[in-house]
């Protein structure tokens, strides 16, 4: 694995180099929000993760996830954040990051969280990318399908487009269970698989650009069950 990291806390940087090197993974160290954006534009394609603080200088990390998020839809963005406001939290969710670690952390749980990212990304990459026959999709309705081996959907056919890693889980389990209404806690527990312990306006962030995404080729059909939470339902489309 290839990973950035920027950090302005280089003792923070050189404890995690001694742990990246463990574990056998390559990682680049910047410690400004400016050369984060320049060395990430390098070579896009070369980063496999972006660990990213918040905090910040001469560009915070708010302004660099949305830099980066423009320059690549996909790639995971765990950010890190001394900061315990709740609305901090979600907004950098908003701003593209598909994660965040609360400082101080455990780098082995830093690492543990990278590791389930990754495999889930690994997982979703098996079996190239020749295009899937209608057999090849795990759930299918009248007017979605959706491949957990290529991690494709689509709606009425249209692709739905520059999914994150957690966007596309989240999608996934809505549409594992047509109209069936799942809670923020159950969605946070499914899709976080337990690791995470954030709040529940996470969800509420996630499903927020999932929406965008989705309703760029078709429908709104992600439907918000007020005082409840969240359902999928293409019956109506």
């Amino acid at each position: 694995m290839n990973i950035l990291m920027v950090e302005d806390n280089h003792s923070v940087c050189e404890m995690m180099a001694m742990f990246f090197k463990k574990e056998k993974w390559t990682a680049e160290f910047v410690y400004d929000g400016v050369k984060a954006v320049d060395k990430f534009n390098e070579d896009p394609q070369r980063w496999d993760l972006v660990l990213l603080d918040l905090n910040l200088p001469k560009k915070d990390g708010m302004q660099v996830a949305a830099d980066i998020r423009r320059i690549s839809p996909v790639v995971p963005i765990i950010m890190l954040t001394a900061r315990d406001s709740e609305s901090d939290q979600v907004l950098g969710l908003e701003m593209g990051a598909d994660e965040y670690v609360t400082k101080p952390f455990s780098p082995l749980t830093l690492i543990a969280r990278i590791k389930a990212l990754h495999r889930r990304i690994a997982m979703g990459n098996v079996g190239g990318k020749e295009p899937a026959s209608e057999s090849d999709f795990d759930i299918q309705t009248p007017h979605f399908k959706l491949n957990t081996k290529t991690r494709e959907a689509f709606l009425n056919d249209q692709p739905i487009k520059d999914l994150t890693p957690k966007e596309f889980d989240l999608l996934k389990t809505l549409a594992s269970k047509p109209k069936q209404v799942f809670s923020r806690e159950q969605l946070l527990q499914l899709v976080w698989n337990y690791e995470y312990y954030g709040d529940e306006r996470t969800v509420d962030a996630h499903i927020k650009k999932l929406r965008q995404k989705i309703e760029q080729v078709g429908p709104k059909v992600i439907q918000t069950v007020w005082g409840v939470g969240y359902k999928f339902d293409d019956s109506e489309v």
